[in-house]
């Protein structure tokens, strides 16, 4: 439903108003004029809809389109200057369109459902057999009266070959010729007698799509002869045929004048049958020559002919062929192909897929598993900074889910409509960190583009971003950044002009960076002004009570990625997911989850404690005793966690064979990061290749 508030009383606005408060698509909030007595007011002050003088009194976030008929241009630059960037401003004769197009279009599709069962009761009803095929030559319809004949049941002759049903049939024969064969004795293989008439099915661009055959029993035919030489009931038929098209029909006589039309060219030019039978052809034409005319002059077919016709000056492209029965012109029949409704509806898919690429923030706080007091605790904390502008720094382990919590803060501000730009800075090395961020001058340093390049903050103007891993910025970067929360602005690479933004910073980071103030790698000024709203999201261990609810999504998620129906997961299983302390948090528990439903058999329907990979937390327990045993009292906790650190990453690295990249992974760190301890602890000059 869209909320629509019509700045104009007079005869215009009254006209659209009947038309809006006739639809289920739209609710007209008020109408606005200075003239009280305006026709508009007084219709919607029957309507109970409310009125008044000036339109600024009604307008706020709620309405969804302003339609201005007042006819003032002033009017309309006023109205597109403060209203909301959501809201939609149509003039009065746009409005009236397009509300125009939705209505017919939605008359169309119920008037095309109605006239598909009238024409299959019909067919169903009548005497004559029939039966149709498409260009393989397989059977699309086959009503009653061909099972009765046939003696072949309508569900056993649908999408079967033709000659499978009736092997003597020669409607293949028909398609290949593209000839009609009247009147054409044959016996079916019951032994019934008949009589069939075949037709060939060409569409409006002269192709073959198919063939119908028309058949009755003999008896019926010598009964019923002069019926079926009456030619009204071939005219019923192909009238039929007309009226199920989508596209506008029209057939005019030797003399120009038209016989018959179907319901979609009333649609597409808005005329009626009294209106076009028995008329000129000229009588649909607002731009252009009469094709039908030209036709009949000529005796040639026109095909692809651009022109306007109808009330509306609807443009179309039509082709047309004259009609010639043993030689003699009889008249001429129009196909109209409408352009317009192709065209808008067209613009609104590139509009729907822009709209699409923006908004990219794609989880909510429906989306976020809560069933803890510090998740609880976390996620309040999260809704408050999402309704204030506050620069807001999510912090916790890898795979606790910051990312999650960044998406939904956007979703939840008043930024939702505008783009979530998400960096992740340890992804991103320290040479192009900062022209992806800030973007970059022509000429700026070798290969830079012509013309520079905007930055991911120009990109993120009037929305959010979000810095994953911003413990990982260099210097130079938390200095660029840090102007950007003082002064709300950026300076590009290699320029010296300042570009103001408006932009929502949502930092996130599982480093202590207090421990990276005090070791000079973090800048104080842009630790406080980022910390102004921490959020601590705790680790799966300190939270082990969400993990039936986890697993349940996490389930649904998997079945979609893997094509699988996995139902759920055992008490069992669950006991052992429980029992364990969860490093790795929910992103380890995913990844447990989805080996188990890869390693499932088909068959089964819930993970198993069997199908989970052991998990166990005493190696992790008795390296920490044996490694607390070389512990002294006199040592500080700074000191004990760094030697305990350099600990753990020597080990890694030797089992790795010195290989850093894997050192890295292994870790759950960062590549730049892990070269930083490495430096720090004197372990940057290992031997190990």
């Amino acid at each position: 439903m869209q909320y629509v508030l019509l700045v104009g009383g007079g005869k215009g606005g009254a006209a659209i108003l009947k038309m809006l408060v006739g639809s289920n698509m739209f609710k007209v909030i008020a109408v606005t004029d200075p003239n009280n007595n305006a026709e508009g007011i007084q219709l919607a002050k029957k309507r109970g809809i409310q009125t008044g003088a000036n339109w600024k009194d009604f307008l706020d976030d709620s309405i969804d389109i302003i339609i201005e008929v007042t006819g003032d241009e002033a009017v309309f630059q006023e109205i597109l200057q403060v209203r909301n960037k959501h809201t939609v401003l149509i003039p009065g004769s746009v409005a009236y369109l397009i509300a125009t197009l939705m209505e017919e279009k939605e008359e169309l599709i119920s008037t095309l459902q109605d006239e598909t069962y009238k024409h299959n009761l019909i067919f169903n009803s009548t005497d004559e057999a029939m039966v149709v095929i498409d260009t393989e030559e397989k059977i699309i319809f086959f009503n009653k009266s061909a099972e009765r004949m046939t003696e072949v049941p309508i569900i056993d002759a649908i999408g079967k070959h033709i000659l499978d049903v009736i092997p003597k049939s020669q409607l293949p024969r028909v398609i290949s010729t593209r000839r009609i064969e009247a009147n054409q004795e044959t016996v079916l293989d019951n032994g019934l007698k008949i009589i069939t008439t075949r037709i060939p099915i060409i569409n409006e661009k002269n192709i073959v799509i198919g063939a119908i055959a028309v058949f009755k029993d003999i008896t019926e035919v010598v009964n019923l002869a002069e019926e079926i030489t009456n030619l009204k009931e071939i005219q019923t038929m192909l009238e039929a045929i007309i009226h199920s098209s989508d596209d506008a029909i029209s057939v005019v006589d030797e003399n120009g004048r038209g016989i018959l039309i179907n319901p979609a060219y009333t649609r597409i030019t808005g005329l009626t049958k009294e209106q076009v039978i028995g008329k000129p052809a000229t009588i649909d034409i607002s731009e252009g020559e009469s094709m039908h005319l030209k036709v009949i002059q000529t005796r040639k077919a026109i095909r692809g002919t651009k022109m306007r016709v109808g009330p509306m000056k609807k443009e179309v492209i039509v082709n047309v062929a004259p009609i010639i029965v043993d030689g003699i012109l009889k008249g001429s029949v129009g196909v109209i192909h409408d352009v317009t409704e192709i065209q808008s509806l067209t613009k609104e898919l590139d509009r729907a897929r822009q709209i699409i690429r923006n908004l990219e923030a794609k989880y909510t706080f429906e989306d976020i598993i809560s069933n803890s007091e510090e998740m609880d605790i976390a996620v309040e904390q999260a809704k408050l900074g999402a309704k204030t502008p506050v620069t807001i720094l999510l912090r916790g382990e890898s795979g606790t889910g910051k990312e999650l919590f960044a998406h939904a803060i956007h979703n939840a501000s008043d930024r939702k409509y505008n783009k979530f730009i998400r960096v992740n800075c340890a992804a991103i090395s320290e040479s192009l960190l900062e022209s992806e961020l800030f973007g970059y001058e022509e000429g700026a340093f070798s290969g830079a583009k012509r013309g520079g390049k905007r930055g991911l903050f120009e990109e993120a103007n009037n929305g959010s971003i979000f810095l994953d891993e911003i413990g990982e910025l260099s210097a130079n970067t938390q200095a660029k950044l840090l102007r950007v929360l003082q002064e709300n602005e950026i300076v590009r690479v290699g320029g010296t002009k300042p570009i103001p933004i408006n932009v929502r910073i949502i930092a996130a980071t599982h480093v202590n960076l207090e421990k990276a103030i005090a070791d000079k790698s973090f800048r104080e000024d842009l630790y406080y002004r980022i910390n102004r709203m921490p959020i601590q999201i705790p680790p799966l261990r300190n939270r082990k009570t969400e993990i039936p609810l986890l697993c349940q999504k996490l389930i649904q998620k998997l079945n979609q990625d893997y094509g699988r129906n996995v139902e759920g997961i055992t008490k069992e299983a669950l006991v052992k997911l429980m029992d364990y302390d969860w490093p790795g948090n929910v992103r380890e528990l995913e990844n447990i989850l989805s080996r188990a439903i890869i390693f499932m058999g088909y068959n089964e329907a819930q993970i198993d404690q069997q199908h989970i990979l052991v998990l166990s937390n005493k190696k992790d327990i008795q390296h920490a005793s044996t490694y607390s045993e070389t512990m002294t009292a006199e040592q500080d906790l700074t000191t004990l966690v760094e030697s305990y650190e350099r600990n753990v990453i020597q080990q890694v690295l030797e089992k790795n064979n010195g290989n850093k990249t894997a050192t890295a992974k292994q870790l759950g760190v960062s590549i730049r990061n892990l070269y930083y301890k490495l430096e720090k602890f004197k372990l940057a000059n290992n031997n190990m290749q």
